[in-house]
């Protein structure tokens, strides 16, 4: 992810739908406008055949979309050094770093930018920002720069993931990171109630069992923990949907999809843990943050969660990486996965366009370089050995592997059985944010209301979600 806390910042901002701000606050913001103003540089490649890769003589300025902060002390040095490493090589191209106060982004500013066309020349988006930005004709078809000149290793990028950045066979930029949901657990809490931390759950009915052990441990312990608020609910109904092979919109995009067996199976479970074991905790209404304080305080047993989740508690909130484990989601038939990606503003010249994929491809997809320095990460206090899928396959994939056990900052095999287990990733649902807030509705009703009607809030979301889908 980018870095993975810059993806959680703007996932944390997706969620809470904050209001949308005016376009005046953008320009406070420091993002600008950078339309092609015919630099097309001294090395006159603009009228070149747009496969080859840049010329290092041609002299060219671009705007990138989130430079670390200056909070981000180590973060912000590895870019300072890495513009110095990229110019060894292309001297003249000047890199113009935007850093953005608070989220980067934050979802109603990114839509603000892009209907004002003030993103910078290099901006970044999430896996399923993809559609917005094309309505918007933000992004420039880069399909005939990037090749395996201009990018060595792109035969090597997960096809999967370089497909979030697709259509119709058109490519629309580069990721930079991507992540798969799992099943995080408090190892210490796992050891007291008899559990085994390095064999996490691998079904819901096991979920159920070990939630019920920890519960008993007292002491308002809870077993296991689910979002009902915020937008948060409703994204992991989607992701437990996935789990057991389930949808939440059909193949064709126009219908809720949960309204079957596997989702009255999946509220029914929930209902029953909730109230008849007593295993979820009184509190309800939860949103992102709160179980990851539970769990860090040694007072919730295990949830859903993206790997960086992790980084957050031991940065943020003073745990210890060794008091958490992860396995692969329970049901293990798909998981909800995500990640980061930078797009190139449509409509700049050739020669900008050359630049950024240049300096993408040194900064995010490189084994051993930029974000993937892991022996400069570890020097310089970061996070190395967060279970996230690998952005390679094949040769790639094995030496950023072996780089990253190498010079780890945490205790990777307590998240051996996440790794050697990956579920496949499914994408999130079209207006995600928008079926989410529906589903928050079925979440919250399951979780805090003992006689709830599990047939009617299926149902009723059901309407709802069909008229969102219905307005596309």
């Amino acid at each position: 992810m980018r870095r993975a806390r810059f993806r959680r910042t703007r996932r944390a901002g997706a969620v809470t739908l904050a209001s949308a701000l005016t376009l005046t606050a953008l320009a406070a913001c420091g993002t600008s406008s950078s339309s092609d103003d015919g630099d097309n540089g001294s090395g006159n490649s603009a009228k070149a055949d747009p496969a080859a890769p840049l010329d290092p003589k041609t002299k060219v300025s671009i705007t990138i979309d989130c430079m670390p902060p200056a909070a981000k002390a180590a973060e912000l040095k590895q870019w300072n050094e890495d513009v110095k490493e990229f110019n060894k090589k292309y001297p003249n191209v000047t890199i113009d770093g935007r850093s953005t106060p608070g989220q980067c982004l934050e979802p109603p500013r990114f839509t603000a930018m892009l209907k004002a066309k003030s993103q910078p020349d290099v901006f970044y988006t999430y896996f399923t920002d993809l559609p917005q930005v094309l309505d918007n004709d933000g992004a420039q078809d880069i399909t005939a720069y990037v090749n395996d000149k201009s990018v060595p290793l792109l035969k090597d990028i997960d096809p999967d993931v370089l497909g979030s950045l697709k259509k119709d066979g058109k490519l629309y930029g580069l990721p930079t990171s991507n992540y798969r949901m799992g099943l995080l657990i408090n190892r210490k809490l796992f050891t007291e109630a008899g559990l085994d931390p390095d064999a996490p759950p691998e079904t819901w009915e096991e979920v159920r069992t070990a939630a019920k052990k920890i519960a008993g441990l007292g002491g308002g312990v809870a077993g296991f923990g689910e979002y009902s608020a915020a937008n948060t609910g409703g994204w992991h109904f989607t992701a437990q949907m996935y789990s057991l092979g389930g949808d939440v919109v059909d193949a064709s995009g126009k219908k809720a999809a949960f309204n079957d067996e596997t989702g009255r199976k999946l509220a029914e479970n929930l209902h029953a843990m909730r109230w008849d074991d007593d295993s979820m905790g009184k509190t309800q209404l939860l949103k992102w943050g709160d179980l990851q304080k539970q769990i860090a305080t040694d007072k919730l047993g295990m949830f859903l969660a993206a790997p960086d989740d992790v980084t957050y508690m031991v940065q943020q909130l003073g745990a210890k990486y060794e008091n958490f484990g992860m396995g692969p989601i329970p049901g293990g038939q798909n998981t909800l996965a995500g990640g980061n990606n930078y797009m190139i503003k449509q409509g700049i010249s050739a020669d900008k366009v050359k630049a950024a994929v240049a300096w993408l491809n040194f900064k995010f997809t490189t084994v051993g370089k930029g974000h993937y320095d892991w022996k400069r990460s570890k020097a310089d206090g970061l996070p190395v050995g967060l279970p996230q899928p690998n952005l390679w396959l094949n040769g790639s994939k094995t030496e950023d592997d072996a780089a990253r056990k190498e010079f780890a900052t945490m205790p990777v095999e307590n998240f051996k059985a996440f790794m050697d287990n990956p579920v496949p990733g499914k994408a999130e649902p079209p207006k995600a944010q928008e079926i989410y807030k529906v589903l928050d509705n079925v979440m919250s009703g399951i979780l805090t209301n003992k006689d709830a009607d599990i047939d009617k809030l299926l149902s009723t979301a059901e309407s709802q979600v069909n008229k969102v889908l219905a307005n596309q």
